[in-house]
């Protein structure tokens, strides 16, 4: 026996997720009424249509400033999207807002993994190895990969628990951003600048 769903539903759905009508209302439905389980779906299913979307080309965009309060930390980010259209949209320049925000606060050296120096990588694998000599083999590359992925996390800003939703990366929010504009979004550089340093 299925659940009627409301529209007071599909509309607290949407108002937490940022899916559309139609999309919230079939997650709902598939789910029997269960919101955290609409939510997981679709979740995933904006996952999905971000991956589809990731080798769009993104030449718009913004170029943003966050002073910090106080202003001993700045910030220049540049985030793109694929038209001008989603460039001027209120979220898209509250989400390049709030990237600027989190850098500021959590201070990522790298947009990705990717960009990461190879020797950076090795220095940290070694110091991990170091800490856990003398253990079983296979309890310290675990504990070693373990180390890594910690590492990335405070370095690689797309690992990073965001500042504002800690349960999320920022690889989740660009996720949500994609899959709410339909576009793809990217966080192509930022710079931070703190007074002293």
């Amino acid at each position: 026996m299925s659940t009627a769903i409301t529209a007071t539903q599909v509309n607290d759905l949407r108002a937490q997720t940022g899916a559309g009508l139609m999309d919230c209302k079939r997650a709902l439905v598939e789910t029997n009424g269960d919101i955290e389980a609409a939510i997981t779906i679709l979740r995933k299913k904006g996952a999905a249509s971000a991956a589809k979307r990731a080798d769009r080309e993104a030449k718009e965009g913004l170029i943003e400033s966050y002073i910090h309060v106080g202003g001993k930390v700045g910030v220049i980010i540049e985030v793109n999207c694929e038209t001008d259209f989603v460039a001027r949209n209120d979220d898209f320049k509250d989400l390049v807002r709030n990237l600027g925000m989190h850098i500021a606060a959590a201070n990522p050296l790298y947009v990705t993994r990717d960009q990461v120096p190879e020797a950076d990588l090795a220095a940290e694998r070694d110091i991990a190895s170091a800490q856990v000599a003398g253990k079983p083999p296979a309890a310290v590359q675990k504990i070693v990969e373990g180390k890594i992925e910690k590492f990335y996390s405070t370095i690689v800003l797309l690992d990073q628990p965001y500042v504002k939703v800690p349960e999320k990366s920022i690889k989740e929010i660009l996720t949500e951003a994609i899959a709410k504009t339909g576009e793809n979004i990217q966080v192509r550089r930022f710079t931070r600048y703190q007074l002293g340093s």
